[in-house]
């Protein structure tokens, strides 16, 4: 489950991969998560976090 932040809920949306002649296929993008060590009511946890809300300071790292 390495395609879901557990702290902002932000996963893989669905779309078209559109070629050159036009020609639609389903494509995924999927968040660019991380499995870290956060503080989590002050025990260490690993979660699945994205690098926003790791990089806008939205968990602490242990």
């Amino acid at each position: 489950m390495g395609k879901f932040c557990e702290v902002c809920h932000k996963g893989v949306v669905s779309g078209n991969s559109v070629s050159h002649s036009n020609h639609k296929t389903r494509r995924t993008w999927a968040p660019n998560t991380q499995r870290v060590r956060v503080n989590v009511n002050g025990t260490p946890t690993r979660m699945y976090v994205c690098t926003r809300c790791l990089r806008s300071g939205k968990v602490e790292r242990v």
